[in-house]
């Protein structure tokens, strides 16, 4: 219940982001607009993000996991229906926006109730696949707007605004499935609320004995006393990213800018690019997606247990590296004019299923290695300030290069979104945290703990 219920937060995002991307070139017959606003309004959905982020993440701190992840995908549901109704560019940017603070909000309430929940010894492998249902909300996406924009079928005017309505039905129903889930009890500690905490974790060992019909090993690790608190000052918690963590806040910012850069130049502007270089129809765009959305949701089933065996530090360096490598290779193909649409959706593919895993241990990253009382603080600080640095400006800066009509400018494009996946792997190679199979505890201690010698 908790992977269906909070994962699904990655498959709206997926889906979101796949409708922007499969729909920009139907967008601009539609709405009238250029590819530069095309690439705009993703650009504002993606500051939405930012924004909802750092408001719904200290909400997420101060008032608890179950009661934000409630609300930011009330505010998702909201705005996504509201964009089916757009009539002009300002109206669908201001839109986008709103979803985008919902999605925002999303990722801080999510990531942090999910690390608090899911075991330490299967943690990593659990977040990157929870992260990968992305994938299959742009698999659904690229197959809802092959039926949706197809003309025979629904008129394209109608068809966008109808695949807006998929995502607002999917929040509808998960809302109510997350009415069932508990509170971290984690936080309920921090809180004063032991007994609540208790009870969660009790009935969660029950089943489990009932399940598996023998007992749970006792508990071996040393008890942490905690003082309860209630909120965290600004002052703490700037303190804490800015001075005394500043090398793994260095290391999450550097993760998180440079996926975000990569991610969101080639997603929201795909549609753009099999339109203009390889004359493939604005309508079926959707299909060449399909087969490296599913790719990206390969990776982290398929490779995504190593970050638990091999180790956080080592995964993270060789997937980020790999995928810079690649996305060289594949741009300096296209910019010699070798591949076809099919090709260059079979380049995307292998690049994606090493990509996806590097950019979901950004987020892991984020969420593991800060105290309980700023995770999801931290998160929305990093994922805000990463996708400011390295994703808002990216799709209108692609959208831009491939309007201009040239391959090498598309091409050169690439070369920085790879030089700043190399950068990731160099920064994680240098600061890196072996957290794999540890409590988040062992690796960041919460700001709340009392040591013995601080016991009167």
């Amino acid at each position: 219940m908790v992977v269906v219920g909070l994962g699904v937060t990655w498959l709206l995002d997926g889906l979101e982001v796949t409708l922007a991307g499969t729909i920009g070139a139907v967008l601009k017959e539609s709405l009238q607009i250029s590819d530069t606003q095309v690439g705009t309004t993703a650009t504002f959905y993606l500051a939405g993000a930012v924004v909802g982020a750092l408001i719904f993440g200290y909400a997420t701190d101060r008032l608890g996991r179950k009661r934000l992840f409630i609300v930011t995908l009330a505010v998702y549901l909201g705005a996504t229906l509201l964009s089916a109704f757009s009539w002009n560019f300002w109206s669908y940017t201001v839109f986008r926006f709103l979803t985008g603070m919902g999605i925002g909000g999303e990722y801080a309430a999510i990531n942090s109730a999910v690390d608090e929940l899911i075991p330490a010894r299967v943690r990593g492998h659990v977040d990157l696949m929870i992260n990968a249902t992305y994938w299959f909300g742009a698999a659904l996406g690229a197959v809802a707007t092959v039926v949706l924009l197809d003309n025979r079928v629904i008129p394209p005017n109608i068809g966008w605004r109808l695949s807006f309505a998929v995502g607002a039905f999917l929040g509808l129903i998960i809302i109510l499935v997350r009415h069932c889930l508990p509170e971290s009890p984690r936080w309920l500690m921090t809180h004063g609320r032991e007994e609540e905490a208790e009870r969660i974790v009790s009935e969660v060992e029950q089943q489990i004995q009932q399940g598996t019909g023998r007992p749970l090993p006792p508990v071996t690790a040393k008890p942490l006393k905690i003082r309860v608190r209630h909120h965290t000052p600004w002052r703490e918690i700037v303190r804490h990213i800015v001075v005394v963590e500043r090398k793994r806040s260095f290391l999450s910012l550097t993760l998180m800018a440079s996926q975000a850069f990569f991610y969101n130049a080639i997603f929201f502007t795909y549609a753009l690019l099999l339109v203009r270089y390889y004359q493939v129809p604005a309508v079926s765009a959707g299909r060449y997606l399909l087969p490296f959305a599913l790719g990206n949701a390969a990776g982290p089933f398929l490779i995504g247990r190593l970050f638990d065996t091999v180790g956080r530090r080592r995964m993270i360096v060789a997937t980020y590296a790999l995928t810079g490598v690649l996305l060289a290779i594949s741009g300096w193909l296209f910019e010699q004019g070798v591949l076809t649409a099919v090709t260059q959706t079979i380049a995307w593919t292998v690049i994606f299923f090493v990509a996806s895993c590097a950019a979901s241990s950004a987020y892991l990253t984020a969420s593991e290695v800060f105290p309980l009382e700023i995770r999801a603080m931290a998160i929305s600080v990093f994922y805000s300030i990463g996708t400011l640095v390295g994703g808002v400006g990216a799709p209108m800066f692609f959208g831009g290069l491939i309007g201009s009509g040239f391959r090498k400018d598309v091409f050169e494009g690439y070369l920085f979104a790879a030089a700043l996946l190399m950068i990731g792997a160099a920064v994680a190679a240098f600061f890196g945290v072996d957290a794999e199979r540890k409590s988040l505890e062992e690796i960041s201690a919460p700001l709340s703990a009392v040591y013995d010698d601080e016991l009167p």
